[in-house]
């Protein structure tokens, strides 16, 4: 659990209750009707997201392979190995190996 901890996660505002289940998370900071974002907030914002950013091009990546965006219907013996086999196959396409 103490690994699980000093795990930092940067999350959209999807995941509101987060904080509750994990302290060390960051969340962008909500707009509401009434209370603008100052500069700093805006700020604060871009940098969370240009963080997260990466992350969420190489998901979409692997979706185009269907695996992870439609139901597995093969053995799920197996579908850690599909799945490592076409994070290779991205990472070699992004000159990552």
């Amino acid at each position: 659990m103490r690994a699980l901890k000093r795990i930092k996660l940067k999350t959209d505002t999807g995941y509101l209750g987060i904080k509750k289940i994990h302290a060390n998370s960051e969340l962008p900071i909500k707009r509401s009707k009434y209370h603008k974002l100052t500069k700093e907030e805006k700020q604060y914002n871009r940098e969370i997201s240009s963080q997260r950013v990466a992350n969420e091009h190489a998901i979409g990546f692997l979706k185009r392979f269907k695996i992870l965006s439609l139901p597995y219907r093969n053995r799920r013996k197996r579908f850690g190995l599909r799945l490592n086999l076409l994070a290779g196959i991205c990472n070699y396409d992004l000159g990552l190996v």
